[in-house]
């Protein structure tokens, strides 16, 4: 064994003539210390065999994070400016923020939103501002097409997608779990006695999540005895006309989607909503109006994709992974008026069994 003492910063900082929180900050990659200082100081950690020590580095953060007054830094919250993406009244954006806003400020962090598009900037302005004002923290919003932030300096950055799939680059997810969810809703569905469900997607909506929520759907139907298999109706737009042909067609008695005007489409079809036909929200957070559903927890999923950059953070992990990672949260069933409850969902087999 060698009798070597272990090289430290203090060793390295005497070696190469810097300040110890100048060789600190640069095996961190801190933009503060040039590039071509941060490669000196980590050739030669190489070189003597450096290691963070773990333990000292768990000991100071958990330092850093009980100092709940302590302000460490700001965050970027980034989303696209996309012309095509539906306007939907309810408060899922809203949710996901409060749920970042919260989290960062009790781990010491404000946020800061950017706009990326037409009005507000270009990832490259982007770049140059979050440099500047040493943000380099990145947390991303939802998109409705694929988004694309390769043009980012990741080197100096870490980040985290607040949905499913980003390719460009590719980093760490939070997201609903969607095949989860299905399951869940397809479970009540069947305590409640319905026998034909019908899914009703966007197509873009169904392409962006590599078509979760419909191969848990299909999933379900073919392996549960409950169920009688319905088309599921996956179009690029979903209109009434069209939602009104395919409902008269496949003659579902409960819908599976997303928006509540569905409700409305049924009824003008002639469905009892929900004496005799039923409506299952996939996402109730993004409607004003009440229904029965799935909630997706865009709060925590918010909490989630927070902890999961300031851990990043504290870990010096910037620059692409080597393995993006996904992390899902599970979704919450809700009661709603667009399902009966169980007791009248019996009732209503009866009688019609009567007749």
């Amino acid at each position: 064994m060698s009798n070597e003492p272990r090289p430290t910063i203090r060793s390295l900082a005497r070696q190469l003539n810097l300040s110890r929180t100048s060789v600190s900050e640069a095996l961190r990659n801190h933009p503060r210390v040039n590039a071509e200082t941060r490669q000196r100081v980590q050739a030669a950690a190489s070189a003597a065999g450096y290691r963070v020590n773990p333990l000292a580095s768990s000991i100071l953060s958990e330092l850093r994070r009980t100092r709940l007054t302590a302000f460490h830094g700001v965050l970027a919250v980034v989303s696209l400016e996309e012309p095509s993406r539906p306007r939907f009244p309810g408060p899922y954006w809203r949710d996901l923020l409060k749920g970042a806003s919260d989290r960062a400020q009790g781990l010491g962090f404000i946020l800061e939103r950017f706009l990326v598009g037409e009005q507000g900037v270009s990832v490259h302005r982007l770049d140059t501002i979050l440099q500047s004002r040493g943000i380099r923290g990145v947390l991303i919003m939802p998109a409705w097409g694929r988004p694309d932030f390769s043009h980012l300096n990741w080197a100096n950055y870490t980040g985290v997608y607040t949905d499913y799939l980003i390719d460009a680059p590719a980093l760490h997810s939070v997201c609903p779990d969607h095949p989860r969810a299905m399951s869940t809703a397809m479970g009540q569905l069947a305590e409640l006695g319905y026998k034909r469900p019908g899914l009703v997607l966007q197509a873009q909506e169904s392409l962006r999540l590599q078509h979760r929520w419909a191969g848990a759907f299909l999933a379900a139907v073919q392996l549960r005895d409950e169920f009688e298999s319905v088309p599921p109706l996956v179009v690029p737009e979903i209109t009434a006309d069209g939602f009104k042909r395919w409902f008269k067609r496949t003659r579902p008695d409960v819908v599976l989607g997303h928006r509540a005007e569905i409700v409305e489409w049924m009824r003008e079809c002639g469905a009892d909503v929900p004496r005799t036909h039923g409506f299952c929200c996939l996402n109730v957070s993004i409607n004003s109006i009440p229904c029965a559903g799935i909630d997706q927890q865009p709060y925590h999923i918010g909490v989630r994709g927070i902890e999961t950059v300031v851990s990043q953070l504290h870990r010096n992990e910037y620059g692409i992974p080597d393995v993006p990672c996904n992390l899902t949260v599970p979704a919450r069933w809700v009661n709603g008026p667009t399902l009966p409850k169980r007791v009248d969902a019996r009732r209503v087999k009866k009688e019609a069994a009567a007749r």
